[in-house]
């Protein structure tokens, strides 16, 4: 007999699943899910290891009575066993990461470093040149702070918290602004320059260097593992072109 889902007053027959999975653009979402199940499927955990990734789960989605796991589990349409190996899951996934580039942390740490440095910086935009140098002039003489005339006068979002922007990685900045604030010095305030469409004038208030801490670890082997499944599901589509193609 065919199951029936049933959300509210809809029932969805297994026919209608897959055209819902693309006529929702989830498929891409499927086949990503499916093409780490493949990745991790060789991956052994402990009975411990088991039971510590269950106790976690719990944890972090506050599912320590049986009202609130019998809540979440109907809310995603889950039976209880399910929640183990949705446990399990996660954790393979975070050895698959550490078993593929932990070994390797260190030396891409120091490759790509640079990047991954933050600052707090101030920054005022305007398409007006003349204004922005009459502005500059009144922060370096001290007339007028930068707060102030961020607030009144600059035209990006950032005149909501007076100029002042970050932490935030030189990777995310527009290039020429990541120079020129790597090279700066705390408090160091440029003149007006062209960035793009705007005229900026710039301020260095914090230079943050990135250091190899755990949360650093955890961030680049994200950042591995999503690179890493990007190219996967790249590779395959070239695959399929070219198989079609012939």
């Amino acid at each position: 007999m065919n199951q029936v889902l049933e959300f509210d007053t809809q029932r969805v027959t297994p026919d209608a699943i897959l055209p819902l999975l693309t006529g929702y653009c989830m498929l891409p979402q499927l086949r990503r899910e499916m093409m780490i199940d493949a990745a991790i499927a060789t991956i052994e955990l402990t009975p411990q290891e088991q039971a510590n990734a269950l106790e976690k789960l719990i944890t972090r989605y506050q599912l320590t009575t049986l009202e609130q796991r019998q809540t979440w589990l109907k809310h995603y349409g889950m039976a209880n066993e399910q929640l183990a190996l949705l446990a399990m899951r996660e954790l393979k996934i975070e050895k698959f990461k550490q078993l593929t580039w932990g070994h390797r942390l260190e030396s891409y740490f120091l490759t790509h470093k640079s990047k991954l440095d933050k600052v707090i910086y101030s920054i005022l935009r305007t398409t007006d040149a003349g204004l922005a140098q009459e502005l500059y002039f009144r922060i370096q003489t001290g007339e007028q702070s930068f707060d102030e005339l961020a607030r009144q006068y600059s035209q990006g979002s950032e005149a909501q918290t007076g100029g002042m922007l970050g932490p935030i990685e030189l990777s995310r900045l527009h290039p020429n602004l990541a120079k020129l604030l790597s090279t700066s010095k705390s408090g160091q305030l440029w003149a007006p320059m062209r960035l793009d469409n705007w005229v900026v004038i710039v301020r260095l208030e914090k230079f943050i260097p990135a250091q190899l801490d755990d949360q650093m670890r955890q961030q680049l082997l994200d950042s591995l593992f999503e690179s890493w499944l990007t190219e996967q599901i790249n590779s395959c589509d070239r695959i399929a072109t070219f198989l079609h193609q012939g």
